[in-house]
């Protein structure tokens, strides 16, 4: 597996200079930052292949709809960018900025140069950041979903002035970036010995994997999403992940990504037929298994298809440097037989003065639905099963982009 890509390191040049912040409102200009955009990305600590220009520009291209508005922060020191956050203005029902990325990304997050480049320290630019977003969310009210532990973004939160709020986001399942066999050591002894024995059974079967280029990455991941409805079929399938501005999304976004480390496409042979494909995101700080798709015909056989991913999934993580395997969202029980730590993303939200009390009524409305939603994990199983029943239905309906 490639090594993880290390921070690139730019010369200083002088921190008398000031920080500059501009805001981007234009797709095209959006498009042209992908250069500096991937350098910034490079020296941030921290970030995943969702905050990289590949996954947020195409992201943004299938998702913008009529209303809503471009605006992603930008700062600038003697014209290198240190600094930056991809946010629109929306209105659901009333102004809120929120980031780019939508409910289909797991981690969302703003960038800060780690490094010191430019004379800068990641304090001025968050600073600075956080001006910027306050004059662009001038009227609404700044609503940031799914901010991983770590993250840039809580610099910002620490930074605001004004009204503000930390709520639960969704739980991520993590593992730590240790090979095989530490990560069959924390299983316990009669878990290990069912995953080994899988192992075996991968390698009896001749699977084999290949990962495409970024020029083959498209049709990679057309073929991965033909297996993921072909597998959910009938079981609950994510009603998105059918949806034509998805497939124009994913197979977009993953040769951008794949051009620039951000992102593998893998497909699994068995007798020289694709039984399975999955999409990686990677950045430094960690690898995530984001979507895979499997022959249902798997199901009979001997090859246990969470092992065959969880062992790529060991590759990009422990053979490539990087601290963190994430397994993302989703409580999935297979995912549980690896005993993952549950990692909780955050919610923060930011205000104006003037706006303090719509922010409190936009958290009092979080911390509501968060109770309901634990309440029904806990004394609702069923719900679950409603719950496939229902998006089995929506899958059927004809989608709109």
């Amino acid at each position: 597996m490639p090594a993880a890509p290390r921070a690139a390191a730019l010369p200083g040049v002088g921190a008398e200079a000031p920080l500059v912040v501009s805001v981007c409102r234009e797709s095209g200009e959006f498009g042209r930052l992908a250069e500096e955009w991937g350098g910034l990305w490079r020296r941030c600590a921290g970030v995943t292949g969702f905050q990289g220009h590949g996954w947020l520009h195409s992201w943004w291209l299938a998702y913008g709809g009529r209303r809503d508005r471009l605006r992603v922060v930008l700062v600038r020191r003697a014209g290198v960018l240190v600094g930056a956050a991809p946010l629109m203005r929306t209105y659901r029902p009333w102004p809120v900025v929120v980031a780019l990325g939508g409910g289909i990304t797991d981690y969302t997050d703003v960038l800060v140069a780690a490094d010191g480049v430019a004379g800068t320290t990641p304090d001025a630019v968050a600073r600075a950041l956080a001006e910027g977003i306050r004059a662009v969310a001038r009227g609404a009210v700044v609503d940031l979903r799914e901010v991983r532990p770590g993250a840039a973004a809580f610099a910002v939160y620490d930074a605001w002035r004004g009204p503000k709020r930390r709520a639960a986001g969704s739980v991520c399942l993590e593992l730590p970036g240790l090979p095989m066999e530490e990560l069959i050591a924390r299983v316990g002894s009669s878990r290990g010995q069912r995953i080994r024995a899988n192992l075996r059974k991968l390698d009896d079967a001749g699977v084999t994997v290949r990962e495409a280029a970024a020029h083959e990455a498209p049709d990679a991941v057309a073929g991965l999403l033909r297996l993921h409805r072909a597998q959910w079929q009938g079981r609950g399938v994510t009603p998105e992940h059918l949806r034509p501005r998805f497939a124009l999304h994913l197979t977009r976004a993953a040769g951008a990504m794949v051009a620039s480390g951000e992102a593998a496409v893998a497909e699994f042979h068995v007798g020289g037929r694709v039984v399975a494909a999955n999409l990686t995101v990677l950045s430094p700080a960690l690898a995530g298994g984001y979507l895979y798709g499997a022959d249902p015909a798997l199901r009979g056989t001997k090859v246990d298809v969470m092992t065959l991913l969880m062992r790529h999934g060991v590759g990009h993580a422990a053979g490539a440097g990087r601290p963190v395997l994430s397994l993302l969202r989703g409580a999935e029980p297979h995912k549980f037989h690896w005993r993952p730590e549950h990692v909780a993303n955050e919610r923060l939200l930011l205000a104006s003065r003037p706006l303090g009390p719509l922010l409190h009524t936009r958290y009092a409305l979080a911390l509501a639905r968060t109770r309901l939603a634990g309440t029904a994990a806990a004394r609702l199983p069923a719900l679950r099963a409603c719950r496939a029943r229902l998006n089995d239905l929506l899958s059927r309906r004809p989608a709109r982009s």
